[in-house]
């Protein structure tokens, strides 16, 4: 890409799906994001278009927007008051009521993320994460937890899930107020294709999860 999409573009590819990327637009639209390497086509019917890697960069610089000051990175990705959904990894602040709404919202990015490793898995296996989860561990390990129900953790206390990154490649960490709630943690995420392992803090002794995303 050699130079700024039109608005008309930006406006599709801010309209995209915030789980799977997935773009609605006209031909001419899709098509000229395919040529610019920010969208491809799906070989599979229905031949849906989505994201790119430098389409979700494209989309998420945000451009024309004053700079915000620089804020400490806890690894949650989007923020919830940006009005775009983002899977709840424990800890946020200002996020709103976990009623029936919400629930919904998750059904439905929980439903778009299986969806887009239908698509994008080479084999259209949905047990396993795809290429998207592995990019965003932090935000597709705890929408794996939302969707499952467990509670996650609120801005202050433990009474809850927290997700966050790790020095290691491909591997986020799960805390947890006791054994009984890790050990739920680990057995969705096991079922949702990713690979679990039990570990303890050295100095505090705390127990949490190291969890990594399966490939096969």
């Amino acid at each position: 890409m050699t130079r700024p999409p039109t608005a008309a573009q930006r406006r599709v590819i801010d309209a995209a799906d915030p789980v799977t990327g997935r773009l609605r637009g006209t031909q001419a639209q899709l098509a000229a994001l395919v040529r610019h390497g920010l969208a491809f086509r799906h070989p599979r019917p229905p031949h849906d278009h989505f994201l790119t890697p430098a389409g979700h960069r494209t989309r998420e610089a945000a451009p024309e927007q004053p700079a915000d000051p620089p804020k400490a990175d806890t690894g949650t990705g989007d923020a919830g008051a940006t009005g775009v959904f983002a899977a709840r990894v424990g800890g946020e602040e200002g996020v709103g009521p976990a009623g029936p709404a919400r629930a919904r919202e998750v059904h439905s990015a929980w439903q778009g993320l299986l969806e887009l490793r239908r698509m994008t898995n080479p084999d259209g296996g949905t047990d396993r994460p795809c290429g998207w989860e592995r990019a965003h561990l932090v935000r597709a390990a705890g929408l794996a937890l939302e969707a499952a129900g467990h509670r996650p953790a609120g801005p202050v206390g433990t009474d809850g899930y927290r997700v966050r990154a790790t020095p290691q490649p491909e591997a986020v960490a799960v805390q947890g107020p006791d054994d009984a709630t890790l050990r739920a943690c680990a057995a969705t995420l096991e079922e949702t294709g990713w690979q679990v392992g039990e570990h303890t803090e050295p100095r505090t002794r705390a127990r949490y999860l190291l969890a990594s995303p399966r490939r096969v």
